[in-house]
């Protein structure tokens, strides 16, 4: 009898536990939303456009900055086929719709940065936004259904997705408008940097090999610290410009992802379904 209370007891301490990681995270998202609203609207900055990186190539203005969008559309391409070939080995069945989503905007970031990059502009650069915060909102969906609950990662995926696209939205209109607010877009692209290592690190993942998250999201990162050095990195090298390494850079964790696709395995965690 004292056994089965001893079990029962840890399981409501562990219920407990998961329960207050979650209303950790619920908070985080609401203080992030609240500090947004404090800040001054913020316009698009005209000199954003100004890549350091202006060689013409084969006829191609920006050469660089748009061909190394190349892998891109390869990772999101591969992860598609390794989607949609068989279930993924290296993934959750259930979390098929978002891993598909997550690497179809990597495919249309491609296209999209290639399209922006062509013509750099505040008109053009909403079709590079547009598939980051599909892949943005994918990707943090996919997290949470391998890590706490794949039955709320999927009831988040569309809602989640529609915040993505509308904080894009939202500030081509109100651009157009000459009162340009990228707040929202901020948030939607900084947020899941905040969210996901506190996820990876509070939540035991149904999936073995967590390290691949992990490169993903350094990849990441160094890739914004790449396009910050644009200049410096283009001045240090003399051969390619940090943007250029930045497309490269988070391409780069794109291959990872797919990479952790076939080499992953679900272990002994029990997944909250």
């Amino acid at each position: 009898m004292m056994r089965v209370e001893s079990a029962t007891s840890r399981t409501t301490h562990a219920v407990r536990r998961q329960k207050a990681k979650a209303i950790l995270l619920v908070g985080v998202v609401l203080m992030g939303i609240i500090a947004m609203l404090f800040f001054p609207r913020v316009p698009q900055d005209p000199s954003y456009h100004d890549f350091i990186d202006q060689r013409r190539l084969f006829g191609i203005p920006n050469f660089w900055n748009v061909v190394t969008n190349l892998p891109f559309i390869i990772a999101g391409a591969m992860g598609l086929y390794v989607c949609n070939a068989s279930v993924p080995r290296g993934g959750i069945p259930e979390l098929g719709s978002g891993y598909r989503v997550c690497f179809l905007g990597i495919l249309l970031v491609g296209f999209g940065s290639a399209y922006y990059h062509y013509n750099p502009s505040t008109q053009t650069l909403v079709w590079d936004r547009l598939p980051m915060t599909i892949t943005f909102m994918a990707f943090l969906c996919v997290i949470v259904g391998e890590n706490i609950s794949v039955r709320t990662a999927n009831r988040l995926l569309v809602p989640a997705l529609m915040v993505g696209l509308g904080a894009v939205i939202y500030w081509h209109i109100t651009e157009a408008r000459g009162v340009g607010d990228l707040r929202p877009y901020g948030l939607v692209q900084f947020l899941p940097l905040v969210l996901i290592p506190l996820i990876l690190a509070m939540f035991q993942s149904k999936l073995s090999k967590s390290g691949y998250i992990w490169v993903v999201l350094g990849a990441y990162v160094a890739s914004k610290i790449a396009e910050h050095y644009d200049a410096a990195v283009f001045h240090t090298s003399g051969v390619i410009s940090g943007h250029s390494v930045k497309h490269l850079l988070a391409s780069l964790g794109a291959l990872v992802m797919v990479l952790a696709l076939t080499r992953r395995r679900e272990h002994g965690v029990i997944a909250v379904r």
